[in-house]
């Protein structure tokens, strides 16, 4: 089970959410990412959206945003993005890093399991 917490906890500041309708989920932290998002086609392409913080109330955004995840491709991951000077880059926070519920390769132990004298 994936923990909202952070994204919840992120939500407290946002301005935005936004889904590519696919598996890229954000959290946008400031004005200037609102415009970002709405520059790249985040909400006007279909199955893509661009929700305000003054049109939702943050029960309402996670929510959404718990929606999108549960609907959203196994690539799916939620960023929480705010405008940084220089690195762009670093405006970027894992919230729901992706992979976060890949399960793991039940393969992964069966090597601990082999005798050595078979190599």
């Amino acid at each position: 089970m994936v923990d909202f917490f952070e994204t919840e906890m992120a939500l407290k500041d946002a301005k935005g959410i936004a889904f590519d309708g696919c598996h890229k989920i954000y959290v946008l932290m400031d004005d200037a990412q609102m415009a970002k998002m709405a520059t790249y086609g985040y909400g006007e392409d279909e199955g893509s959206y661009l929700l305000t913080a003054e049109k939702l109330s943050k029960a309402e955004m996670l929510d959404t945003l718990e929606r999108w995840y549960e609907d959203s491709c196994g690539l799916r991951f939620i960023n929480g993005v705010s405008t940084v000077d220089g690195d762009p880059n670093e405006g970027f926070v894992d919230l729901i890093a992706q992979g976060a519920d890949w399960e793991e390769d039940e393969d992964e132990d069966d090597y601990e399991d082999e005798d050595e004298e078979d190599y």
